[in-house]
């Protein structure tokens, strides 16, 4: 019994070797909401401790597999011939001179976005961008500055999120990013201020 055992073990591992490996690269989800706190935070300009701390849980878990029979065998001399290194989610990448150069954009449009913010004229849409709410809470000779505004800033959020995708080289990653973007946008977003539900609705925090 022992040696058909030895036996299976050879085969699977001969098979194994010899096939092609993919190894999926899953998306950083807790170092981009990491990321994105950081971002948000120092756009809204807001001190003290953050809203909110990454979810562990929607990165991928490591697996502990014992040698047995079968599958559980062939999973076994898998963990072991793929690299840990190889295993592992990557960094992700936000420091580039477009970011920072979008970031302070960003910033200093803020202290002129923050009334409309408070008086719920716009608020955080579902989508990572600012959405115009009611534009009746703002003074008719004003809505042409707010329209602009609203226009100037989503154009630097949907180019900030690409260039992270871009730097990262995962083009792929832009629609995480935004979405992961949308969230923290809403969780950091001062009491009073109007957001989007995943229904498109507005509520208030």
């Amino acid at each position: 019994m022992k040696t058909m055992q030895r036996l299976s073990a050879i085969i699977l591992v001969a098979l194994v070797t010899s096939a092609c490996v993919t190894i999926h690269i899953y998306f950083p989800a807790a170092a981009a909401e990491e990321a994105a706190r950081t971002i948000v935070r120092d756009v809204l300009e807001i001190n003290g401790p953050p809203a909110g701390e990454p979810d562990a849980a929607t990165e991928p878990t490591s697996r502990v597999i014992t040698p047995g029979h079968g599958l559980s065998l062939l999973a076994w001399t898998m963990d072991r011939l793929v690299p840990a290194a190889a295993a592992q989610t990557p960094d992700l990448r936000v420091e580039t001179p477009t970011t920072s150069r979008l970031r302070a954009s960003m910033r200093a449009r803020n202290a002129q976005l923050a009334p409309y913010f408070r008086s719920g004229a716009i608020g955080f849409g579902n989508d990572g961008l600012v959405a115009i709410r009611d534009l009746t809470e703002v003074p008719l000779r004003e809505r042409p500055e707010v329209q602009r505004l609203v226009r100037e800033e989503n154009a630097d959020r949907s180019a900030l999120y690409r260039e992270i995708a871009r730097a990262n080289d995962r083009p792929d990653w832009e629609q995480n990013i935004r979405e992961t973007f949308a969230r923290v946008w809403v969780d950091e977003a001062p009491s009073g201020y109007w957001y989007q539900d995943g229904g498109g609705n507005w509520r208030q925090k």
